[in-house]
């Protein structure tokens, strides 16, 4: 069990009152490198649909503007987008939807450069992108691939909706590319998991030797439509159909946590991933899940990194060295090829 400590903070800059971080010219650093290295692999940079993306993915900003802004107050023991207030999702929400028809808002600031600083902060060495896309008018998966050849510590996953033409041939080249994986967001791409289509891309994606990422479970603030297509019974179809798969069940089911924690103890082709988790949900979760099937994400830019490492590194007070490396690195370095 994880050592307790303060959990909620009035701002994130607060968190250097734990061990783990100093300030840094306004910026949470790591305090000590052996606190890591770790591996994120739960990150985003803008997203672009209906047109050709007008974001400078390569290009430095002065700072991020993260969607829970890190002047807000932080409950480390909630799920985490329970910390937005009211006006905060309302620019989230403008700025995934009509925001990414443009290059304005802040989403501009949401590039490889600007995560690669973050990363180097706090002693995160790799960072996996995770797009999404479309069946047609959308290029994400190439702009994230592309993205990640020229940016030190990216690695990308790849996007093929389950009703684009040619999913095969796709998936495929998009491994050629460096994909390490294909990212399935049923409740973006509005496809079920276990939809016939999204059935045999994932047998696909097995015979190709690439993780299936999901994003797993309803997080309470979606549309309905993208909570009913999320519900943790519609994930159980693929792992059982497809054990030579890898799942990787991303948010740790989200607000069905339970579930997906019992799916890990069942199916040894199910990973873990932690973003958003609450401190308490995570210790749950390393009390009883596979050590080696569980991984730390972020969901940059939705929230600054140091949230999901101060998580970790509290939940495993207490533990072993070895259970804190793998969480924080050494399951995800297996998992994609970063040994």
């Amino acid at each position: 069990m994880g050592v307790m400590t303060k959990l909620q903070y009035d701002s994130h800059i607060q968190l250097a009152e734990l061990p783990y971080f100093n300030v840094r010219d306004g910026r949470l650093v790591l305090a000590d490198a052996a606190f890591g290295p770790s591996i994120d692999v739960h990150t985003h940079l803008a997203l672009a649909y209906g047109r050709k993306i007008r974001v400078d993915l390569n290009k430095l900003h002065d700072r991020t503007e993260h969607y829970l802004g890190v002047d807000k107050p932080l409950d480390l023991d909630v799920y985490i987008n329970k910390n937005f207030d009211e006006d905060s999702l309302r620019r989230m929400r403008k700025d995934l939807t009509l925001g990414s028809l443009s290059a304005k808002g802040m989403r501009v600031t949401h590039t490889a450069p600007n995560l690669s600083a973050e990363m180097a902060d706090l002693g995160i060495v790799s960072s996996v992108l995770l797009p999404i896309d479309f069946p047609v008018l959308s290029r994400n998966a190439e702009n994230y691939l592309q993205a990640a050849q020229v940016t030190d510590g990216l690695i990308s996953l790849g996007s093929v909706h389950p009703y684009a033409r040619k999913v095969p041939e796709k998936l495929a080249a998009q491994k050629a590319l460096g994909a390490r994986g294909i990212k399935v967001h049923p409740a973006v791409q509005s496809v079920a998991p276990d939809n016939p289509r999204a059935m045999r891309l994932y047998g696909i994606c097995g015979d190709l030797g690439l993780p299936v990422l999901f994003h797993c479970g309803p997080v309470g603030i979606e549309p309905e439509r993208g909570r009913r297509l999320c519900q943790l019974e519609r994930y159980a179809p693929p792992i059982k159909e497809y054990p030579n798969t890898t799942f990787v069940l991303g948010h740790s089911g989200a607000l069905q946590m339970e579930q997906a924690l019992a799916y890990a103890k069942e199916h040894t082709n199910v990973y873990l991933e932690l973003a958003s988790q609450s401190v308490t949900n995570i210790n749950r979760i390393l009390d009883e899940a596979p050590p080696d099937r569980v991984m730390m994400g972020s969901d940059w830019p939705f929230y600054h990194q140091a949230t999901s490492l101060a998580k970790v590194l509290i939940a495993t007070e207490g533990r072993s060295a070895e259970l804190r490396a793998g969480v924080l690195h050494d399951n995800a370095a297996r998992l994609f090829g970063l040994m």
